[in-house]
């Protein structure tokens, strides 16, 4: 009879699109990331090697996705098969934000739905586990056939707003697809909630009109609540609905600040105190011509579930339940 006795091994490795938020978990875990050898040809194909082990390994790939997407998609979808080529025991693509979310329905006839089709690329190239933090919209888990944990950034932001104002809070979303997220975070600061009606042309892209808020905002501080910022546009609409029915102040809270060219104009102009984000995505030049913007680290919540998925252990315990929104 041969008998063995073997450690669970934890890998952690990286994509090149954000370093710092990856480096940062690794410390949290008290780690560092696994070597690997990253290149790309003359031709724009990308060459991967790893540069050590992962026989046998808890291997878990980390990439956030927004600049350069269709690169950072691929980059990571290599890194999973070359894991499982390595025979890996189990692989988890970690995408604290998860590309083409926005795209997870038909808005017109003909549409992909394309968030599917990402889903079924990570679990094609040998994911056995999605990880991300606050999806687009709930229903993007049920298109993974394999376990697929959805975090919040939701803590940060209640210790960020947690006693800071002594006057009435209102929290609102710019829409009413977001408002069950709002519910969420104003029952942590004892606030009302209240949303934006709007409306959106499905043809055009990036271009929303608001039109009232629903809700009690006068003489109270107003949060915004949603889970991207790209153009800005619906949060500058809003924003200025905001002051103009008597918000003291308009702060905004997004887990996901993409912060393209276009938000620079959009919200620099708009009547916005603070606008609160985080590092799921590497951050360029466009918030410091903004100039109000605050990046929280989800370091923390992500070495956390890292750390309970390695041990079995439950993460939606680690929210307490509040991370299905």
């Amino acid at each position: 009879m041969i008998e063995q006795t073997s450690k669970k091994k934890m890998l952690l490795f990286a994509g090149s699109s954000n370093p710092k938020l990856a480096e940062k978990v690794a410390s949290e875990l008290g780690t560092s990331l696994a070597l690997v050898d990253k290149k790309q040809f003359a031709s724009g194909e990308i060459y991967i090697r790893l540069e050590e082990s992962a026989r046998g390994a808890d291997c878990f790939v980390m990439q956030s996705h927004s600049a350069d997407v269709n690169f950072t998609i691929m980059e990571q979808l290599l890194l999973v098969d070359a894991l499982k080529r390595a025979s890996a025991k189990r692989i988890t693509a970690v995408l604290p934000f998860y590309p083409y979310s926005r795209q997870d329905k038909k808005a017109l006839p003909r549409e992909p739905i394309s968030a599917r089709l990402i889903g079924d690329l990570f679990i094609t190239a040998g994911a056995d586990r999605l990880v991300s933090i606050d999806l687009h919209t709930q229903q993007i888990q049920g298109f993974i056939d394999e376990p697929f944990d959805h975090l919040t950034a939701l803590p940060l932001f209640v210790n960020h707003f947690k006693d800071k104002f002594e006057e009435p809070v209102s929290v609102i979303s710019p829409d009413a697809g977001g408002v069950k997220r709002a519910t969420t975070f104003a029952k942590h600061l004892e606030a009302y909630v209240g949303f934006v009606h709007k409306k959106r042309d499905p043809k055009i892209h990036n271009v929303v009109e608001a039109f009232t808020v629903i809700g009690e905002v006068e003489g109270r501080h107003a949060i915004l609540v949603d889970d991207i910022i790209d153009t800005g546009g619906t949060i500058a609409a809003a924003a200025n609905i905001l002051k103009e029915k008597g918000a003291k102040t308009v702060s905004v809270v997004a887990t996901h600040g993409i912060f393209s060219d276009l938000s620079v104009g959009n919200l620099k102009n708009a009547p916005i105190d603070e606008i609160i984000t985080t590092d799921t995505l590497a951050q360029n030049g466009n918030i410091k011509e903004i100039g109000n913007v605050t990046v929280l680290s989800v370091s923390s919540i992500i070495a956390n579930a890292l750390t309970s998925i390695f041990a079995d252990d439950s993460v939606s315990a680690l929210f307490m339940g509040e991370n299905v929104l």
